[in-house]
């Protein structure tokens, strides 16, 4: 028997015998129609902003939610909040560092399911190249080929030497990110 016939065949054999495994769903982020956010206080009072500029790459199943593969770019120099000052600081050495660091990734490591329609992502989220584990709870809802998630997740700003120089009176030491995402497969 030839080669080729020996690999098709065993090829054949892999996929009768394991007919549990799916590939996940491929979806395409619709940034019309999604946001991601964040809030901080700032002096007493909650400051919020957007990251402009980001893509995602999504590759999931609700059924198998452990093959998930989700990984998210941030442009950094994207960050706007309204505030001319605080965008203004936001690009510099102090805080983002954009000319040394003009993009932030987060990809999982795990995706879990915490039921009815809620799950938890954990993974790696980089910013200004110090990589640490995060957890974004989110929740999701699949109307025919349109997928809805919106979710939370929250950042210590110093651990990624954010604002370093700045005291946490001034500016809080946690960040709420939220994401409000519209896709389709």
């Amino acid at each position: 028997m030839p080669l080729k016939s020996v690999l098709s065949a065993a090829a054949l054999s892999v996929s009768l015998l394991a007919p549990g495994i799916a590939l996940a769903d491929t979806w395409t982020v619709d940034p019309a129609k999604s946001q991601l956010a964040f809030e901080v206080v700032q002096a007493g009072s909650p400051l919020t902003g957007v990251f402009e500029t980001w893509t995602a790459e999504i590759e999931f199943d609700p059924d198998t939610p452990e093959t998930a593969e989700i990984s998210a770019e941030i442009t950094t120099l994207s960050a706007a909040t309204g505030n001319q000052q605080f965008d203004g600081t936001l690009p510099g050495r102090g805080w983002f560092n954009v000319n040394e660091f003009p993009v932030a990734t987060f990809t999982t490591t795990e995706v879990s399911p915490a039921g009815d329609g809620a799950y938890v992502a954990n993974g790696t989220l980089t910013i200004r190249d110090i990589s640490l584990p995060i957890a974004l709870a989110f929740t999701l809802d699949i109307e025919g080929d349109t997928a809805t998630a919106k979710g939370e997740a929250k950042v210590n700003r110093t651990d990624y030497k954010l604002g370093a120089e700045v005291n946490g009176d001034t500016v809080g030491e946690v960040v709420t990110v939220t994401l409000d995402l519209t896709a389709t497969r």
